[in-house]
């Protein structure tokens, strides 16, 4: 999914891995992109993210991303 948003090429997607940081090193995670992200996540996974969520360390790394969003996804 980060790599439809972002538009990452597949040898970059590849590389991502648990610690890999994103906002902030990654140049096309932007403010807007982080919407577009938040938007997908919440599409693709019917899942509701209130804005009082979102915080920096959310975006802080690729595993502080998907263990948001595992704790968001019921089941």
């Amino acid at each position: 999914m980060l790599a439809d948003v972002l538009s990452l090429p597949p040898e970059r997607t590849k590389a991502i891995e648990r610690d890999t940081e994103l906002f902030g090193a990654m140049p096309e995670l932007d403010s807007m992109a982080v919407a577009g992200i938040l938007t997908e996540l919440e599409d693709r996974l019917d899942i509701l993210i209130d804005d009082d969520e979102v915080d920096g360390d959310m975006f802080a790394t690729f595993g502080a991303l998907t263990d948001f969003v595992r704790a968001k996804v019921p089941g």
